[in-house]
C-alpha cells in the first residue's frame, strides 16, 4: 500500500468512526428525550397529575418494544443488504417520527409515535460499531468503539440543554439532527468483511440462527444479560427520581432531566475509562467484571443517601453514570462474539433486547415495590441483575485481538 492510499485509508476510517459517534449522538438525544421531558409534557397535553407514572411507564414501554422489534428488522438488513443500509433508513424512519412527536396532543398518538421512533433508533449504534469492529485493525478497534461512547453518549446533555425550551422544540430539534445526519453520511463506505461475503452463497442475516445451535444460542443470551443492569439505572433509578427522592426523604425535590444529564456525562466519562482499561488489559471481561462490580456499589451508595440535596444527587448520579460506562464495550463483546455474516443482526439486536429489557424490569420492579417499597425494591432488583450479569459474563470467551473475518455456519 502507497503512502497516499494508505493516508487515504487513516481519514475514511476517521470519518467512518466520526459518523457511528454522531449516530449514537442522536440516538442518545432521541431515546432520552421523553424521559427528559416525560412529566412536562403529558401534563401539557391533559393526563392528570395522578397518572403521568403510569401513562409515563406505558409509552417507554411501547418505545422499548420497538427498540426490540426494530434491533431485528435492521439487524438482519444489516447483515442481507449491508451496514450502510442500516445507516440510512433507520435515521430516516427516526427523524420523521420525531417530527411527528413535537405535534402530539394525545396520550394515544404520543405512544404510537414514539413505538415507530423506537424502531427507527434501533438500528443506529449496532450498525456503527459493526462498521467500525469490521474496519478498524483488530488490535486498535477498542479505541474506535470508545470513542462512538464518548462522543455519542453526549447526546443525553443535549437533549436536556435543549429541553430547557420546551417539549415539542426538543422532538423538532431532534427530527433535524437526524436530516443533518443523514446528509453527512453520504461520505460513508461499506465494510469490507461484508462485501467478501457479500455474493457468496452463506446464510446472511439470518435471525434464527441464533437460535438453533444450543452454544450459540447461549451466547446471545449471556450478551444481553451482561447489559441489562445499565438500563435498570438509566430507565428506573434515575427516570424515576422524584419518586425515589420522596422515598428517600430528600430534602429537594429531585429533577429527573439533571439526572440523566449527569448520569449520561458520567457514563461517557466512564465509557472512556472502559475503553481505555480493556485496551491496557488486553481483556474485554476483566473490564465489564470491574465495572458491573463498580455500578452496583454506586447504586448502594445511592439508594443509602438518605436526605440527600440536589446537588448530591447530581453527583451521585455523575458516579453511577461513571460505573455502567461499560455500554460500548458490551456491544464491542456482542459483535466480537459472532460471524460476520450475523454480525450486524447481533450487534443490532442485544444492545435493543437491553433497552427492551426495560419491560421486564419495569414489571419486576412494580411487582416488588408493592411489597416491599421503593428503596428495597432497588436493591433486590440491582442484586439480581448483577449476579446474573456476572454469571453470564464467566460463560463468554475472551474476544481482544480476535480476528472477525469469519462466518458462522448452520
Amino acid at each position: 500500500m502507497t503512502d497516499a492510499s494508505a493516508a487515504k485509508a487513516k481519514r475514511n476510517i476517521i470519518f467512518l468512526v466520526i459518523v457511528a459517534a454522531l449516530g449514537y449522538f442522536v440516538d442518545i438525544y432521541d431515546l432520552l428525550t421523553f424521559s427528559i421531558v416525560r412529566k412536562a409534557s403529558l401534563l401539557d397535553i391533559g393526563v392528570k397529575p395522578a397518572d403521568v407514572l403510569a401513562q409515563g411507564i406505558h409509552i417507554i414501554n411501547w418505545q422499548m418494544f420497538g427498540l426490540l422489534l426494530g434491533g431485528i428488522l435492521w439487524g438482519v438488513i444489516g447483515d442481507k443488504l449491508g451496514r450502510i443500509k442500516v445507516l440510512f433508513g433507520s435515521i430516516l424512519l427516526y427523524s420523521i417520527a420525531n417530527f411527528a412527536n413535537g405535534l402530539v396532543h394525545d396520550v394515544g398518538m404520543y405512544t404510537i409515535i414514539r413505538f415507530i421512533a423506537g424502531i427507527g433508533l434501533a438500528g443506529e449504534l449496532g450498525a456503527g460499531i459493526t462498521l467500525v469492529t469490521e474496519t478498524m485493525s483488530k488490535e486498535k478497534r477498542g479505541y474506535g468503539t470508545m470513542i462512538v461512547s464518548a462522543i455519542g453518549l453526549l447526546g443525553a446533555a443535549a437533549a436536556v440543554i435543549v429541553a430547557k425550551y420546551g417539549w415539542r422544540d426538543a422532538y423538532f430539534v431532534g427530527g433535524g439532527l437526524g436530516v443533518l445526519l443523514l446528509l453527512l453520511r453520504l461520505g460513508t463506505f461499506e465494510s469490507g468483511m461484508f462485501k467478501n461475503i457479500e455474493q457468496s452463497g452463506v446464510s446472511k442475516g439470518n435471525f434464527f440462527m441464533l437460535f438453533t445451535n444450543w452454544k450459540r444460542f447461549g451466547k446471545y443470551l449471556a450478551c444481553i444479560l451482561i447489559g441489562a443492569p445499565l438500563w435498570y439505572v438509566v430507565g428506573v433509578l434515575v427516570t424515576l427520581s422524584p419518586e425515589f427522592g420522596k422515598a428517600l426523604g430528600a430534602k429537594d425535590a429531585l429533577n429527573a432531566g439533571d439526572g440523566i444529564l449527569y448520569t449520561y456525562v458520567g457514563i461517557a466519562v466512564g465509557g472512556i475509562f472502559a475503553g481505555l482499561l480493556s485496551q491496557a488489559t488486553k481483556s474485554r471481561k476483566l473490564t465489564m467484571a470491574v465495572f458491573l462490580i463498580l455500578s452496583a456499589v454506586s447504586v448502594v451508595i445511592y439508594l443509602n443517601s438518605t436526605g440527600l440535596t440536589s446537588r448530591q444527587f447530581v453527583w451521585i448520579c455523575f458516579f453511577m453514570g461513571c460505573a455502567v460506562g461499560y455500554w460500548t464495550v458490551f456491544i464491542t463483546i456482542a459483535a466480537e462474539q459472532f460471524g460476520t455474516n450475523i454480525r450486524s443482526t447481533v450487534a443490532t439486536t442485544v444492545p435493543n433486547f437491553v433497552r427492551g429489557s426495560l419491560i421486564l424490569i419495569n414489571m419486576g420492579f412494580v411487582a416488588l415495590k408493592g411489597h416491599y417499597g421503593m428503596i428495597n425494591s432497588g436493591y433486590i432488583m440491582m442484586a439480581i441483575l448483577t449476579i446474573v450479569a456476572l454469571l453470564a459474563l464467566s460463560q463468554l470467551k475472551e474476544t481482544f485481538s480476535t480476528d472477525l473475518d469469519y462466518v458462522e455456519v448452520s
